[in-house]
């Protein structure tokens, strides 16, 4: 199953939030911090006074409680206005 947003919404693949620090130490789950960070996977066609600026396979960082989680067949993805986005990497 394939998702395709519509307008100015982007489908990213959040990174995973990092299991340990630098220094070796492993972060339990209850502690780990929410990526902000992920591929885009897929770009709506954008709005007709707003052009989308991101593409597919972009590394983008986007704000830390914007958009929607979505789950298809247990793989997690986060949909979001090209807004929420902050910077491409």
């Amino acid at each position: 199953m394939m998702i395709k947003p519509l307008a100015d919404r982007v489908l990213i693949q959040p990174k995973e939030a990092e299991t340990k620090t630098a220094s070796g130490l492993y972060i339990p789950d209850t502690a780990k911090e929410k990526p902000s960070e992920g591929k885009v996977l897929a770009v709506g066609p954008g709005k007709k006074d707003e052009p989308m600026e991101v593409k597919v396979g972009d590394e983008v960082i986007y704000g830390k409680y914007s958009g929607t989680e979505v789950t298809v067949d247990d793989v997690k993805y986060l949909i979001v206005k090209q807004s929420d986005i902050l910077a491409i990497l």
